[in-house]
Order: C-alpha cells, then sequence, then structure tokens
C-alpha cells in the first residue's frame, strides 16, 4: 500500500497543526500509564505525533515510511525500516507505545509474531500499552478504513498480550473517540478537558487502551 497517499487523503480535512497539538494531552496521558518510562520506543511512529511529544528521557521511533522531519523529532532515534526486520536492542525499554498499529496487520497470526517482538525489546517489568479501534463499538465504521485488516475488541487485544508472554495489567475498553473525524474536535485543550472528564469517555470512547507488563 501506499500509506503517504492514504493519509494525505484521509486527513485531507484535518489541521495538521491541531492535529499534531491533540497529542501533546494524549502522550503525557499514555506516558503517566507506562509508569514515566525513561526509555521508550514507538514502534508505528508515523509524522511522530506521539514519539515527539512525550516526555521521556529517551525516544525511539520505527516506520516503513521516511517522512519529512518535523518539530520535535530532533532528539528521536527514529529507524526507517519494517519494525519486524528492525534492529532493536533486546531488554531495553522500559514502555513501548503501539497506537493504531495492529488493525493494519495482516492476520492474527502477524499480531502475534508482532507483540512477541516487541516483548524481545522490553526490560523485564516494563510496559506496553496498546491503543486501537475497538470492535465492538465502531463496527459501523470500521471497514470504511482501506488499510484495516484485523478486526479487535480489548478482550482479544488482552488474550494476544499474554499469548506474548506479557501480564495484561488495565484494561480501558472506551478510551479515545474513533478518530480525528469523529464529533471531538481536533482541539489540544479540548482534549485535555476530554482525559480528565472519565465519564466522557463511555459516550464518546471507541478505542480502546490496554496495558501489560512483561
Amino acid at each position: 500500500m501506499n500509506f503517504e497517499r492514504l493519509y494525505e487523503y484521509r486527513f485531507k480535512d484535518v489541521n495538521q497543526a491541531d492535529r499534531r497539538s491533540v497529542w501533546k494531552p494524549i502522550s503525557e496521558y499514555v506516558y503517566e500509564q507506562l509508569d514515566r518510562p525513561e526509555r521508550i520506543l514507538d514502534p508505528a511512529a508515523g509524522l511522530g505525533e506521539f514519539i515527539s511529544t512525550v516526555p521521556s528521557k529517551e525516544r525511539w521511533g520505527v516506520d516503513q515510511v521516511a517522512y519529512p522531519p518535523s518539530a520535535g523529532m530532533e532528539n528521536v532515534k527514529m529507524i526507517i525500516s519494517d519494525v519486524m526486520e528492525a534492529d532493536l536492542p533486546a531488554d531495553y525499554f522500559d514502555g513501548v507505545f503501539i497506537s493504531n498499529l495492529l488493525e493494519h496487520l495482516p492476520d492474527q497470526n502477524a499480531v502475534f509474531a508482532f507483540l512477541s517482538k516487541i516483548r524481545e525489546t522490553v526490560r523485564p517489568g516494563g510496559l506496553v500499552a496498546i491503543m486501537g479501534p475497538n470492535i465492538r463499538y465502531c463496527a459501523k465504521d470500521y471497514w470504511d478504513m482501506a488499510d484495516h485488516e484485523v478486526a479487535l475488541s480489548h478482550h482479544a487485544v488482552e488474550e494476544h498480550l499474554y499469548m506474548a508472554g506479557f501480564e495484561p495489567e488495565k484494561t480501558v475498553p472506551r478510551f479515545l473517540p474513533y478518530s480525528f473525524r469523529s464529533r471531538l474536535p481536533a482541539n489540544a485543550t479540548l482534549t485535555a478537558a476530554y482525559l480528565r472528564f472519565k465519564p466522557a469517555w463511555s459516550l464518546l470512547g471507541k478505542q480502546f487502551l490496554v496495558t501489560g507488563r512483561k
């Protein structure tokens, strides 16, 4: 797939500066859920919205596409590679954040293989957090994305984590809205307020957030 053109089309009506700013409160929230990791990995970094804003001391990103450098990426160790072929250190990262990746893998076996590789990179006691669309709450729109291959619920992700050698710790079935085209505007202030007001999650949340520990 030509992911550059795909995402260019998908987000053509979304202001990219607003989209990036929204990730700052999300990154800070995930950072806390991962026990404030000093060394963090984003194995599907994309344009770097998460990895450029998370306050960890050492930040690594992986992506297949070499996007133009953007603000905040100067101190990120970026690897341009298929993540399954990337040369990543073993037993190293305190935390890994996997955002909107698993649903793009070709099948459930590929999800298991990917999480098994990620486990090799995490230090003993380290955490992984997985965010993605929850098929339970967005089934109507799930297959409107050209790159969606696998349907996952929060329960399926828990099982995948356990199979790969992690202990599932905390599950939020309904976390963020489905996409930047949802009812929640791409606004950093509103996003920060949303993250503080958990009753809104049960109304608007259509993505899970599942954490597991090695």
